[in-house]
């Protein structure tokens, strides 16, 4: 008989479809196990999560520190370590605080409501494709301060991008990716010389001025790109999950009418189901994890989808509970590498629920969604829905 750790293959149909029973399973029988697919510690419980995440002395994400290789094109704050990391994120950081991202909510709001309007009683449509890949541009596109690129062309270099994140369990995933990353800094390059809108971005090229240093500009333009495209696709996958869930959950949606459910309640959205399944980083030393040894070189792997349903970390953790008191889950990861665009994810995934429950038709489900093949990211491919008058 296979044991569980055998039987937790991330691109497995049913994994897929919910990966939560065998991740509890393996956080009560084997909280730290070795996964040859990974060629990694895959870690199931909050506090080892939280634990690597934190302790960047301990474990990089950067590799050169370990003996590895970066290229040039992937040097961004989601791959750099503190201290050579702070700089450019302490920019983006503050960049973000001086926008007015209350308006950026309210214009995804609006982005919402016109996609409803042209969807109504027209019979079932695909969530992702008519609402959750144009909020994510538009929102991202404003945040950024730049012309939205078009949707559907986006969406395949995004896919091909997200898809290399798993190049570990398929190589063959890497030089596509390699590829679209190649594409969107050409779109990025593009921004930088003749943007002018107000916006982060705005912001991001004085630092990329001419008598910046040539390896500061290089990390400000891929930490720009890192932003669009890895907000984008967070973002979508998010706005799928959280739709699935309101679907799967009858009275949800109506419930987060109420103004102080919203906050919390899309928050909890993010911890049930979140966007983001986990993320590596390699030892830089040896250390001791729930009583497994780790070696130095050797990689960890913390599952959020596991952590995020911790009973040691959450009360009912397989509850959808919309006013859970406030604890920091890791769907938007945690620690100097976390998502730089929580805040603005967040507050589109306001801008939806809001303008769905501020709409006159009924939100319904009419049948299963597909589930992306991804091992890193959980999305769907398609999620079919309709709007009822």
């Amino acid at each position: 008989m296979s044991s569980v750790t055998d039987r937790y293959d991330p691109l497995d149909t049913e994994v897929l479809r919910d990966p939560y029973p065998v991740l509890a399973e393996l956080r009560m029988r084997e909280p730290v196990f070795w996964h040859a697919g990974m060629d990694s510690w895959a870690l199931t419980r909050y506090a080892d999560s939280v634990r690597v995440l934190r302790d960047h002395e301990s474990f990089a994400r950067d590799l050169r520190r370990t003996g590895g290789t970066v290229p040039e094109p992937s040097l961004s704050v989601q791959t750099l370590d503190p201290p050579q990391q702070s700089r450019v994120r302490s920019l983006f950081m503050s960049a973000l605080r001086a926008q007015d991202l209350t308006a950026v909510e309210d214009r995804a709001r609006i982005v919402v409501r016109e996609r409803l309007d042209q969807l109504v009683g027209g019979g079932p449509f695909d969530v992702m494709a008519e609402i959750a890949v144009p909020l994510s541009v538009a929102v991202v596109a404003d945040l950024l301060g730049v012309e939205p690129p078009p949707y559907g062309e986006f969406a395949a270099v995004s896919d091909a991008i997200m898809r290399s994140m798993d190049g570990g369990l398929n190589p063959a995933l890497v030089e596509p990716g390699r590829i679209a990353r190649q594409q969107l800094s050409d779109l990025v390059d593009s921004w930088f010389a003749s943007s002018a809108r107000p916006g982060l971005l705005a912001h991001a090229r004085q630092a990329a001025a001419p008598d910046s240093d040539a390896l500061a500009r290089l990390y400000v333009k891929n930490t720009a790109r890192v932003m669009f495209q890895g907000g984008y696709s967070t973002m979508a996958a998010a706005v799928g999950n959280a739709v699935h869930t309101l679907l799967a959950h009858p009275g949800t949606l109506e419930r987060m009418r109420d103004r102080s459910l919203l906050a919390t309640g899309v928050d909890e959205l993010v911890r049930f189901d979140g966007p983001v399944q986990g993320t590596t980083r390699t030892a830089v030393r040896s250390c001791r994890i729930g009583g497994v040894d780790i070696a130095p070189g050797q990689k960890v792997v913390p599952l959020f989808a596991a952590a995020n349903r911790d009973p040691a970390a959450f009360t009912q953790a397989d509850e959808l509970m919309l006013d859970r008191t406030p604890k920091r889950h890791l769907g938007y990861g945690w620690g100097p590498h976390a998502c730089i665009g929580t805040t603005v994810a967040q507050a589109g995934l306001r801008a939806l629920v809001a303008a769905l429950n501020e709409h006159p038709a009924r939100l319904a489900t009419v049948g299963e969604g597909v589930r992306r093949r991804t091992a890193t990211m959980r999305a769907f491919d398609t999620l079919p829905a309709a709007l009822l008058p």
